[in-house]
């Protein structure tokens, strides 16, 4: 049997579903679209050819993992670590079960963009390795996505992020630059593949600086011989020791779960922003599966700047194309007029509205931020409430914060942050670990905090847990803390009393809600929790 490479043009459309399928079938006469309306996705199929790859089972044929194993290229290597992870592996079947059933939405796109850059076919599960196929994976490095970038390699390649979208998570964007940049690490490395893979994991420059420290001391500069971060020693024999279970699971233990060799979706360009809920629902899919294939949109709709791009499963996107085609852009989102009251800023309106200042701006053609009373702006507002968008950046964060818990006998607090905070004080004040607090919170210690933002905290001090609920902040686990009733003296000030009491200014004026730069008087009575500890 020989195997096509042709490009396929579908009944509702050209689509480009990014390489391999023999399965792909004309949707309904009902769903074709009027000549004007084309999805714009090109690309070629591509099989696996019996011939060059050799023998395959009828069983095999459809299924994915023969034509992944037949594109293996990694060089031969023993080396003890990799059987400490084959024998994991094996001892947790339920773990392979789980990151198959994750990854095979994105595995049959992975591996075609692959085989069109020729590299080896082991790479294609490496997403298990960073992410275990988690497109919302985020580490305590701020890396996030399938492929793990960090903020700045992200941006370097070419993935945008801002308020709306974040390319790390967008499957087809983040897999286009982790494959750029891992060829560009093997040309730099010698063509060396797991000296590329090791400077993925741990940086060109570290792994430079180990390869020169080997060259110096007349030692040899292969992956096995340099001494690396504990996580870099480990990380190739784990996709090693992966690439082997794949490779023949029956002969360790493990039952490997079929993954169609077709298109699980096609990419559609939607050329305006539109609600994910609208969208779900014009495709007939649930919105939590049009959120696992989309991850980088954060909010509730795509990117009013773009990108303009949505991955439907093939199935399904002959009906949303035509649904698609029906609308105008202005259709695709709800508006709400608003008029401007006293006090509003454009960053409260947004807020209230799940929008962001620059779609405001952009909306309204506002070149600052200045509005005025009575002002109508129009805003594009999301159809259904916030609980419906569950993987928006908010949902999953209100998610993490209700799952997370303290230590034994703690207490949960909500902190409210204030101009001036950061991760390292709040802990301080709880007597908590800043690892700690960030993992409550879904966040990396590297991420910026903004006024106003909630927190959940766990503390033991319940002194202080009381305290924080006047957002009060608490301390560290070997404080004492005492509620003190202060008397305002001749030529005291808010500053002069927090220095004196070894507090901030923010705090005491939250203690008992005095605005800034308010006036204080002799014979007021200020409410201060102050750390008596060594005083």
């Amino acid at each position: 049997m020989k195997f096509l490479k042709n490009p396929v043009v579908i009944a509702f459309g050209l689509i480009s579903v990014s390489g391999c399928s023999s399965l792909v079938s004309q949707p309904n006469d009902s769903f074709a679209l009027p000549s004007s309306a084309r999805i714009n996705i090109a690309d070629e199929y591509c099989h696996f050819d019996p011939e060059t790859h050799g023998d395959y089972e009828i069983a095999d044929l459809g299924n994915l993992w023969p034509r992944l194993r037949a594109g293996y290229g990694f060089p031969e290597a023993d080396n003890e670590r990799i059987q400490t992870y084959v024998d994991w592996y094996k001892r947790h079947p339920h773990y392979i079960d789980r990151v198959v059933e994750r990854g095979s939405r994105y595995l049959y796109h992975i591996v075609n963009e692959l085989e069109a850059r020729d590299m080896p076919l082991e790479l294609a599960l490496l997403p298990i390795i960073e992410s275990a196929f988690d497109p919302f994976a985020y580490s305590h490095s701020r890396a996030s996505g399938i492929w793990q970038f960090v903020p700045a390699t992200g941006r370097y390649y070419g993935l945008d992020q801002n308020w709306w979208y974040d390319g790390r998570r967008d499957v087809v964007a983040s897999t286009d630059a982790a494959l750029t940049y891992l060829s560009r690490l093997h040309a730099r490395f010698d063509n060396d593949w797991f000296l590329a893979l090791a400077a993925y994991n741990t940086g060109g420059g570290n792994l430079n600086r180990s390869i020169r420290r080997n060259t110096r001391e007349g030692r040899p500069t292969d992956y096995w011989s340099l001494r690396l971060p504990r996580e870099t020693r480990n990380y190739v024999p784990q996709l090693i020791a992966l690439a082997r279970v794949i490779g023949d699971p029956e002969a360790h233990g493990i039952t490997l779960q079929p993954v169609p060799d077709e298109p699980y979706f096609a990419e559609i360009m939607v050329d305006s922003q539109i609600d994910l809920a609208q969208a779900a629902e014009m495709a007939g899919i649930d919105i939590d599966e049009l959120y696992l294939l989309n991850a980088g949109y954060n909010r509730w709709a795509t990117d009013p700047e773009g990108t303009h791009r949505l991955l439907i499963p093939v199935q399904n996107a002959g009906q949303f194309t035509q649904r698609l085609a029906e609308l105008s852009p202005e259709q695709r989102v709800s508006w709400t007029r608003y008029q401007v009251r006293s006090g509003d800023s454009l960053s409260t309106i947004a807020r209230r509205h799940r929008t962001s200042v620059g779609t405001l701006q952009s909306v309204n053609d506002l070149n600052g931020h200045i509005i005025r009373v009575g002002q109508t702006l129009m805003i594009p507002t999301a159809t259904q409430p916030d609980e419906h968008y569950a993987y928006s950046a908010g949902q999953r964060l209100e998610r993490q914060q209700n799952r997370a818990r303290g230590a034994d006998g703690s207490q949960r607090i909500e902190y409210t942050v204030r101009s001036g905070d950061s991760f390292w004080r709040i802990a301080r004040q709880h007597g908590v670990t800043v690892g700690a607090l960030t993992n409550w919170n879904g966040m990396a210690p590297g991420d910026r905090l903004m006024p106003g933002q909630k927190l959940v905290v766990w503390t033991r001090n319940q002194a202080v847990a009381s305290a924080s609920a006047e957002q009060s902040p608490a301390f560290n686990n070997r404080s004492t803390v005492r509620r003190v009733n202060y008397r305002v003296r001749q030529g005291d000030s808010i500053a002069r009393i927090a220095n004196r009491f070894n507090v901030s200014v923010s705090d005491v004026l939250s203690w008992n809600q005095v605005p800034e730069n308010s006036y204080i008087h002799p014979g007021q009575s200020l409410t201060l929790f102050v750390d008596v500890t060594g005083n």
